[in-house]
């Protein structure tokens, strides 16, 4: 009884250390950032509201990190030095990549069809 508890244990304990495995695909979304996440409402300046596109570069030069919201969830992207994040910052775009947990790698930015 006391070697299967042990047997149980050790292989829970493996499996909290394995990652999740990356999930290849195709989705639809937009390039955000991490200080709005999906929404820019709050962002104003000078009294002015400024477009999703202005926020999230402008967030980014203050610091912030890209985003990909899908359907409302909020994924980190992992390589920020793609070129085409700034190109479609703020825009609602299809993006192909690997997505472990709530980070995704980007290999392809474009303008949904």
């Amino acid at each position: 009884m006391r070697r299967t508890f042990l047997i149980l244990l050790a292989a829970s304990i493996a499996m909290l250390k394995v990652p999740l495995s990356a999930r290849t695909g195709i989705w639809t979304g937009i390039i955000s950032d991490s200080s709005c996440g999906a929404s820019h409402d709050a962002m104003t300046e000078h009294g002015t509201k400024a477009t999703d596109k202005q926020c999230t570069q402008m967030c980014v030069l203050r610091g912030a990190k890209y985003v990909f919201v899908n359907e409302g969830r909020v994924l980190m992207v992992k390589n920020q030095d793609l070129a085409d994040l700034k190109t479609f910052a703020g825009d609602r775009v299809m993006v192909s990549g690997d997505l472990t947990g709530d980070t995704i790698t980007l290999t392809k930015i474009v303008a949904p069809k």
